[in-house]
């Protein structure tokens, strides 16, 4: 039986970001002078690159792009998920499960050199290669941007300001393409190009969370000139050369580290707490390497540097956002003219690999699919598909008992690539076996509705307070603040269990807890309640936050009643606890007892 947890706040440890680390305040002077290697061509004479080495101040610290201001400057945007959980871990890992953090991020020099100092005559072919690579690498800019995070434990207050540095890229139209982390709850973004010494005021057109790709404009022509955009390339196969280009430590100049694509499947991705597709590079992605490119042989864009692994037996393992996924982005925000996200399914579902479950369910010899083990109500499959439909195929392709599709020559993918190909608003076809027998069904996808949302979508945060009472919608920014990075094993375990299991019953529910109580005579003995849901309120059911601060504001009755999970209940006099509001408001300036979106 689950008791109450009586859990005082806890200290913080660090200022928790909304991205990642990022070291550049931490360089080396040493290394001020990065040496660079351009793409080579595939069909020119090899040529031996020079060793180089730089003075990375913090090796050990891969794959981070948030300032440390004093210590260690942790990145609290990176969503976790228990390992107890079926979905994969996200985030910062254990030493044991590793680490996937977000990059802004540098990848550190391997083998590099400079083309000018190459002391072998390069071939026509070779030097078309590098003009190629020359001109593309001139569409590369550094991104700074100064952050504002909303501060959600002081949801009245934001969080004092702080800046980052990173890499974008310029791409057709008049836009530039970067990674949502290192614009988040932008205040001023500016660019500069390679070369300059302007920086140009940027304005962010948008942020694409779930993918984590951000688009970006300059309304200055001047900015514009003298640069061509880059072209994007086919989705790269495995051991193809890559290139990644970017502004990480070590320097204030351009760097380009190169690898080779050794793995592409369906990827967590940090930021956005989502599995798309994505790319396995051998090169490291280091401090401000975020949003930088990465070339193929032939200078063109095949994906964008946003995280890498961090575990004590991985190497140099950095991960890319490839081309199905940008352009997905891109094609979005063109038709949309806003971004939209990417369409799920909206279901749970069971492999259906052994040989018993699959008799059990009316399966043929040569029948795969599987099983559906939930749907999320708010979703539109929930009225025509049901639970222990078998899915055979989405999209006429069909699903294997392991839940994975054919995905080019010898290779195999999650079925949940086909869903992220389609747009929100799209139709697919689903054929299930319920039964024994087979229908098919013409689903309009739509995106995903959570109980506690990853992210906030650069919104102020919600609150309402009475009597001292402080209520909140929780959402995993809230738990980070809260509980620091740890907070999936920090927060109560009753939160912690709908954040990973429940679903949201309509599209409008949240999960409202007494966040905390501000200390006034009118509250005694109920000091000691923190972040503890309310379930209903004068025995009226609490749909979400703007529902009850409606409800205790158009209250007549004598009390103020709300019950609480854990059977608690607390109970205050309404006129007095109407009256005593202003007085706990004033004591702890704070300018208004809601937020805006609350108001009437």
């Amino acid at each position: 039986m689950d008791k109450p947890r009586k859990r005082g706040r806890k200290p913080k440890k660090t200022d928790a970001t909304a991205s990642e680390t990022m070291d550049y305040q931490h360089t080396n002077p040493a290394s001020k002078n990065d040496t660079v290697s351009l793409p080579s061509s595939s069909d020119a004479p090899s040529i031996s690159p020079t060793p180089t080495t730089t003075n990375d101040p913090s090796p050990s610290r891969r794959g981070r792009g948030r300032p440390r201001k004093i210590g260690k400057h942790v990145d609290s945007s990176e969503p976790k998920i228990s390992a107890t959980s079926p979905e994969r871990r996200l985030g910062r890992g254990n030493e044991l499960n590793g680490e996937l953090g977000l990059s802004n991020g540098e990848t550190r020099h391997g083998m590099v050199g400079v083309i000018a100092e190459a002391q072998i005559p390069l071939l026509p072919s070779r030097w078309d290669s590098v003009k190629k690579a020359a001109s593309a690498m001139d569409a590369v800019v550094k991104v700074f941007c100064v952050h504002t995070e909303p501060n959600l434990s002081l949801p009245w207050q934001r969080k004092r300001q702080y800046s980052s540095s990173s890499s974008g890229f310029i791409v057709a139209g008049r836009r530039v393409l970067t990674n949502a982390h290192s614009v988040e709850h932008h205040t001023q973004v500016k660019l500069k190009k390679r070369g300059s010494d302007t920086k140009y005021l940027a304005t962010v057109l948008a942020i694409g969370t779930e993918c984590d790709i951000a688009l970006l404009t300059v309304s200055d022509n001047e900015f514009w000139e003298g640069v061509s955009p880059v072209d994007f390339g086919d989705l790269p196969a495995l051991q193809d050369a890559v290139t990644v280009v970017g502004y990480p430590i070590g320097g204030d100049t351009i760097s380009v580290t190169s690898g080779v694509v050794s793995r592409m499947e369906i990827l967590s991705y940090v930021h956005g707490s989502t599995e798309l597709l994505g790319l396995q590079i051998d090169a490291a992605i280091n401090s401000g390497n975020s949003g930088g490119p990465a070339f193929n042989d032939k200078g063109k864009c095949v994906g964008i540097a946003f995280q890498s692994l961090k575990h004590e037996d991985a190497e140099n393992i950095g991960y890319v956002i490839p081309t199905p996924v940008i352009m997905h982005f891109i094609q979005d925000y063109e038709k949309n003219g806003a971004y939209t996200g990417f369409p799920i399914l909206g279901v749970e579902w069971q492999k259906m690999e052994n040989p018993d479950l699959r008799m059990s369910m009316g399966m043929s010899s040569e029948q795969k699919g599987v099983r559906i083990r939930r749907i999320e109500p708010t979703s539109l499959e929930s009225q025509v598909l049901k639970p222990s439909d078998v899915i055979l195929s989405f999209d006429g392709v069909k699903i294997a008992n392991d839940g994975t599709v054919p995905f080019r020559h010898g290779e195999r993918i999650g079925f949940s690539y086909l869903v992220s190909q389609k747009y929100t608003g799209d139709n697919a076809a689903v054929k299930v076996l319920r039964d024994s027998h087979i229908l098919e069904f013409n689903i309009k996808l739509a995106s995903h509705k959570r109980l506690v949302p990853a992210h906030i979508n650069n919104k102020p945060p919600s609150y309402y307070i009475i009597a001292g009472f402080v209520f909140a919608a929780v959402s995993v920014p809230y738990l980070r603040s809260e509980y620091g990075k740890d907070y999936d094993f920090d927060a109560p375990v009753k939160l912690l269990d709908k954040h990973l299991h429940a679903m949201a019953q309509s599209v409008d529910e949240q999960l409202v807890v007494v966040s905390q109580v501000l200390v006034a005579d009118i509250n005694i003995g109920y000091e000691e309640i923190v972040n503890t849901q309310v379930l209903s309120f004068n025995g009226k059911p609490v749909k979400n936050l703007k529902t009850l601060a409606h409800m205790v504001e158009s209250c007549r009755d004598e009390f103020l009643k709300f019950d609480l999970e854990y059977q608690q209940i607390v109970v205050l006099k309404t006129k007095t606890a109407k009256a005593a509001t202003l007085d706990i408001l004033a004591t702890h300036c704070i300018p208004s007892a809601m937020s805006d979106d609350l108001k009437p």
